[in-house]
């Protein structure tokens, strides 16, 4: 299958039914050298009305996702990371 197929499906986590978007949302993470596939960064801003933003970042790993479908990817879980900017 290729990226470019893959881009419309739902991402959802297994545990809790949780929808994190479509695929062509996210950024790909992947070893230029080899071409192989880390996983998948969803971006997402909290706290819109603060001087402060934070930026939360999560992973989706390519060893977490259990199913590419026809219109959606399920996988376990994801890796979180926190990281504040003044804006």
């Amino acid at each position: 299958m290729l990226l470019s197929e893959m881009v419309d499906k739902e991402l959802i986590q297994i545990e809790g039914g949780v929808h994190f978007g479509i695929l062509a949302h996210t950024e790909c993470l992947l070893d230029v050298q080899t071409g192989k596939i880390h996983g998948f960064e969803i971006v997402k801003d909290k706290l819109p009305f603060q001087k402060k933003k934070m930026k939360v970042s999560e992973m989706i790993p390519w060893h977490e996702i259990i199913l590419i479908g026809e219109d959606r990817i399920l996988f376990n879980k994801t890796s979180s990371v926190q990281s504040e900017y003044l804006q």
